[in-house]
């Protein structure tokens, strides 16, 4: 039920061409913008480990769960975060988008942490101090367990709340940071519904509510990814506006912007509804990142094909990648077009990536979705970035450790880090500067 795995709720059998579509490697690539970002992308509940203050983990260990194992230790880039950030910089990015964890900064209502915030300013610093551009997203889907035992996003005051951590946070780590943004994925409520997952698995997210809401003595315990959205998209929507306002008061020169998940829509059929579908993806979050955002960041990893009834499967014998959804990295044009066209704002690819541990082919992913991010600067659209997520093969939410997204491998029981050869591949391209 996480992101990544609900997009797997898409896909089919793996077909006959998952060997098939060399990576195009560096043929038609020219420098990239002055100031382009190259990076990865991490959070940092999937990566520190520990992180036992919050919803998640609290998710991740009471029965029923909707988890296949626990967090635990995750990457351990809680204490090895100069590590990583020494990787990527080695690499040749650019840039580092992180998470700050609430969780950890306000671990109960009021309470702020100042030995959390110098924690996050010497990761920040640490960035800098190997030449990568902060990216610092102040929520990725976990929230403090206080907050969702109160209700979450579905409780009325609840946008007054995260603006308040915003604003503490910015505070006290606004001056390294490159850009911010406010949520990790705003509409991930929309895509789950848009999605529509079973009635058994509707059942088992009730489950887990309840387990939860027994565990923590609350009538209305409330996960960010599995609330309501008739209920939580307008208070999150308000949210992300104090929000931004908050981090804007402490920072007025920072560029503070939004991201959504945006996978590409298709029609399947010739009256396949894109246009209505792609609304029960976006909702009126559009319009919020026209008024409240200074950049938009795109997130993309697949397309859906859609019919006039709702997704229909991929294509017979279409590669899947090993979260379960179609192999289709032509479908970040796609989305950095609509977004162009739709919000008009400057964008920032914030994610891409593919779970796989056939590494060739993630070697072309990463080059066929940046075919489709040069040919969209030569169309004139100001894109400014490209964050391939993520750096490390890390915690995937209810996936657990099974699937990797990363250009690095770590070792579950002593930590290690080891690079792959699509790192370095990545990280010459990088270097280069070659779109």
């Amino acid at each position: 039920m996480s992101r990544r795995a609900l997009l797997a709720g898409a896909g089919a059998a793996i077909g006959a061409s998952a060997l098939a579509s060399p990576s195009t490697g560096s043929r038609g690539r020219r420098p990239a913008p002055p100031g382009f970002l190259w990076g990865t992308a991490i959070s940092a509940h999937q990566s520190e480990g520990n992180n036992t203050n919050s919803d998640a983990w609290l998710a991740e260990n009471i029965r029923p769960t909707l988890f296949r194992e626990r967090s635990g230790d995750a990457c351990d880039s809680y204490h090895r975060y100069a590590e990583d950030i020494e990787i990527a910089a080695r690499l040749g990015l650019n840039c580092y988008r992180l998470g700050i964890e609430w969780s950890r900064i306000e671990p109960s209502e009021g309470q702020f942490s100042n030995a959390e915030l110098d924690h996050y300013a010497r990761v920040l610093e640490t960035c800098r101090a190997h030449g990568l551009a902060p990216v610092v997203t102040f929520n990725h889907f976990t929230t403090p367990l206080w907050f969702a035992a109160r209700g979450g996003f579905e409780v009325e005051d609840s946008p007054a709340l995260f603006a308040r951590y915003c604003r503490r946070a910015a505070e006290h780590l606004g001056g390294p940071m490159h850009l911010a943004t406010t949520f990790n994925e705003a509409n991930i409520q929309l895509l789950v519904r848009l999605l529509a997952p079973s009635d058994e698995a509707r059942a088992g997210v009730r489950a887990a509510n309840e387990a939860a809401a027994r565990a923590t003595g609350s009538p209305r315990f409330s996960r960010l990814a599995y609330a309501d959205p008739e209920i939580v998209t307008p208070i999150m929507q308000e949210a992300h506006r104090q929000g931004y306002r908050a981090i804007k008061a402490a920072r007025p020169d920072l560029p503070v912007g939004l991201t959504l998940t945006t996978q590409d829509i298709q029609a399947a059929t010739p009256d396949a509804p894109v246009a209505r579908f792609r609304d029960r993806l976006y909702g009126s979050w559009p319009g919020v990142a026209r008024s409240h955002a200074d950049f938009f960041g795109v997130q993309t990893y697949t397309r859906f094909r859609v019919d006039a009834n709702g997704i229909v499967p991929p294509p017979p014998g279409a590669e899947l990648t090993a979260s379960g959804y179609e192999f289709y990295p032509e479908a970040l044009a796609a989305t950095i077009r609509w977004a162009h066209a739709t919000i008009g704002k400057p964008i920032y690819v914030t994610e891409s990536g593919i779970a796989t541990d056939n590494d060739r082919r993630r070697i072309a992913y990463i080059d066929r979705a940046l075919d489709g991010v040069r040919q969209c600067l030569d169309e004139g659209i100001p894109v400014h970035s490209y964050l391939y997520w993520s750096l490390l093969d890390n915690f995937e939410w209810t996936s657990g450790y099974g699937v990797h997204f990363g250009l690095v491998a770590v070792d579950r029981s002593t930590f290690r880090r080891t690079l792959k050869p699509s790192a370095l591949h990545f990280g010459a391209l990088a270097r280069a500067n070659r779109i």
